[in-house]
C-alpha cells in the first residue's frame, strides 16, 4: 500500500522533507543563539553600569570606548574649565539640562564631564576650583541617532546639543576626548545622570525578532512533518480505494 513512496514523484517530496527539516532546525537554533547572545550582552552591560561592582581604571586604559569599556568606572585628574548646558534632557519623566563641564587633563586634552542633571529653572552650581580627581562611568560620544540630542542648531551661547568631540572642538581651545563620563554623585541642586547602556546591548525589538524567528523556523519544521504525514495518509487511502475498485472521485 505504501509502494507509492518509491515513485519518482515521492522521491522528490521525501528529498524536500529530508533537506528542509534540518535546515529549519539549523536556522531556528541560529536565531535562538542570536537572542541568547543579546540577552547575555544586556546582562553584562547592566553589571558594568553598577559602579560598585568594579574598581575604577585610569581613563587612558579604557580608551577607545567600545561595548566592553562603555559604562566602566574611569578615573581622571585635571582642572575644570568651560561649562555648558545640554538642554532638553529627560530624567525621571521631567525635562531639564545636563551640566557639562570640561576637565583639562595632564595630557593637554579636555574630557567632557556630566556633573549632573539640572531641572528647568534651577541654578547651576559653581565649578570646583583647583585640581580634582573624579571617577565616573565612561560613555561613548553621542551621535545624531542618540535619544535627546539637539542637532538643529540655533542654541544660545553656553549650550551644546550633543556630547561629542565633534560638537565641542570648535567651542574650546583644547583638544577633546572622543568620550565622556557621568559622575555617580552630583552637587546640590543637581541629580546624577545614569550611565547609558552601550549600543546594541539593550533588549530591543531586534532581540525579540530573533526569538520570533526562532519560533517560526521550528513551527515550519513541524508543519513540514505534519504535511508529509497528511499527504502519505491521503495517498495511502487513495491507493486502498483503488485496490478495492472504488471511484477516487
Amino acid at each position: 500500500m505504501y509502494r507509492f513512496l518509491l515513485t519518482p514523484r515521492w522521491w522528490g517530496i521525501n528529498l524536500f522533507v529530508v533537506l528542509s527539516i534540518p535546515f529549519c532546525v539549523f536556522m531556528g537554533t541560529w536565531q535562538l543563539g542570536r537572542f541568547e547572545d543579546r540577552v547575555a550582552t544586556h546582562q553584562a552591560a547592566e553589571q558594568r553600569l553598577d559602579p560598585g561592582t568594579q574598581v575604577p581604571d585610569a581613563l587612558d586604559e579604557l580608551l577607545p570606548v567600545d561595548a566592553e569599556t562603555s559604562g566602566r568606572p574611569a578615573r581622571v585628574t585635571g582642572r575644570y574649565g568651560e561649562q555648558f548646558l545640554v538642554p532638553d534632557r529627560e530624567l525621571e519623566g521631567k525635562r531639564g539640562s545636563y551640566v557639562l563641564t570640561l576637565l583639562r587633563t595632564g595630557s593637554g586634552k579636555a574630557l567632557p564631564v556630566v556633573r549632573g542633571w539640572l531641572p528647568a529653572g534651577g541654578t547651576v552650581p559653581a565649578v570646583p576650583a583647583g585640581e580634582v580627581t573624579v571617577t565616573g562611568a565612561l560613555q561613548a560620544s553621542e551621535t545624531s541617532g542618540t535619544a535627546g540630542v539637539h542637532t538643529a542648531g540655533g542654541l544660545p551661547s553656553g549650550q551644546v546639543g550633543m556630547i561629542s568631540a565633534a560638537s565641542l572642538v570648535n567651542l574650546v581651545p583644547d583638544k577633546v576626548y572622543d568620550a565622556w563620563i557621568t559622575l555617580p554623585s552630583a552637587p546640590d541642586g543637581l541629580k546624577p545622570v545614569p550611565a547609558a547602556a552601550p549600543g546594541g546591548s539593550t533588549l530591543d525589538l531586534k532581540a525579540f525578532q530573533n526569538l520570533g524567528y526562532t519560533l517560526e523556523w521550528f513551527a515550519f519544521a513541524g508543519f513540514v512533518v505534519f504535511m508529509w504525514f497528511r499527504f502519505v495518509r491521503r495517498e495511502a487511502e487513495a491507493a486502498k480505494d483503488a485496490a478495492l475498485g472504488l471511484d477516487p472521485a
